[in-house]
């Protein structure tokens, strides 16, 4: 399961929303993929529609999608927005994580 803090939602649903997406009926798609300084990058982006493959959860009314790879990786994971000072962005406090980069978009187990 993936969780969706408040300030995230709040972030989602606003975006969501200035992109033409539904976030009472579109998804957020989060995955990992290699790259990034630590090994693997966070990957986050909506979407209207969701495959077989797809793991899909509701969280703080949210819908996530995640495809069965990316899920390995993912369980447990936390989103959350940062807008303070140290930057601005959408945070994965993941505790699979063994080890992040400074910029907190990548990580290894």
């Amino acid at each position: 399961m993936i969780k969706v803090s408040d300030i995230a939602k709040k972030k989602v649903v606003e975006l969501m929303t200035e992109e033409g997406f539904d976030s009472q009926n579109d998804f957020v798609r989060v995955g990992v993929e290699s790259g990034g300084c630590s090994g693997l990058s966070y990957n986050l982006k909506f979407d209207k529609t969701k495959s077989e493959e797809d793991k899909v959860f509701k969280d703080n009314g949210i819908h996530i999608i995640v495809d069965k790879k990316s899920f390995l990786y993912l369980v447990g994971t936390t989103l959350e927005y940062s807008g303070g000072l140290n930057g601005t962005g959408f945070v994965f406090n993941n505790p699979n994580a063994n080890r992040t980069c400074g910029c907190g978009e990548s990580f290894s187990l």
